[in-house]
């Protein structure tokens, strides 16, 4: 299931370049052109993300989240301004935004903050995730359990199935993963991550990790 963003910008052309770059990069973007129809679209479909611009017509980005906070709605918020004062700043953090980009700004470096607030929401919002059989993922501790034992896996497995389970049922290119598990200074290693693969398929099932050859893998959950 593709994660799904919600983009509020009024600026028709800088609302399509930001929707074509992030639904090449695997995520579903909703548009909405004012802060009333954004606000529509958050109670009518599932959002993983807001990316909100400021400067919108009928209700602007400030008061949108801040009514939206109100009524305990916490799906994580980018405000996306020219706005870059810092009073604009303190007043998006205090409407409850958990990170803010200057226009204009690279799609690389909004893509980076998308994926790293979506990680953050991901282990708070999803502490322990099941897999069946008694299988249990603690995201915060990054810890598998089976019947409250510990399973033995190493740091890059656990980062593995971590990455899996923030993208059920969506292929996984070798590159996405190597980016995931190696730091900048390692060399990634295929044959490691077949390793991996197949440590993981022994702790949670064969038929849960999907191989697409010469492509990638793919977490199965049906």
């Amino acid at each position: 299931m593709k994660q799904t963003l919600l983009l509020l910008e009024d600026d028709l052309h800088l609302s399509d370049t930001v929707k074509q770059f992030l639904e090449l990069k695997g995520y579903r973007v909703y548009c909405a052109y004012d802060g009333l129809q954004a606000e529509e679209m958050i109670f009518e479909k599932h959002i993983d993300l807001m990316l909100l611009d400021i400067k919108v017509p009928y209700l602007n980005g400030f008061d949108l989240l801040t009514r939206l906070r109100a009524q305990h709605q916490e799906i994580p918020a980018i405000f996306i301004t020219s706005l870059n004062s810092v009073e604009d700043v303190a007043q998006g953090f205090e409407s409850g935004c958990d990170d803010y980009i200057r226009k204009p700004f690279a799609l690389k470096e909004l893509l980076v903050r998308v994926e790293s607030l979506l990680k953050r929401s991901f282990k708070t919002h999803h502490e322990n995730i099941s897999l069946g059989e008694n299988l249990f993922f603690h995201t915060k501790e990054l810890i598998l359990t089976k019947n409250r034992w510990k399973v033995p896996l190493k740091t890059k497995e656990l980062k593995l199935l971590a990455l899996f389970l923030q993208h059920p049922n969506e292929l996984l290119e070798y590159k996405t993963i190597f980016e995931t598990l190696w730091d900048y200074d390692e060399e990634p290693n295929a044959g490691s991550l077949r390793t991996y693969i197949k440590t993981l398929r022994a702790a949670i099932g064969k038929q849960k990790v999907e191989t697409v050859k010469n492509i990638g893998y793919r977490f199965v959950t049906q």
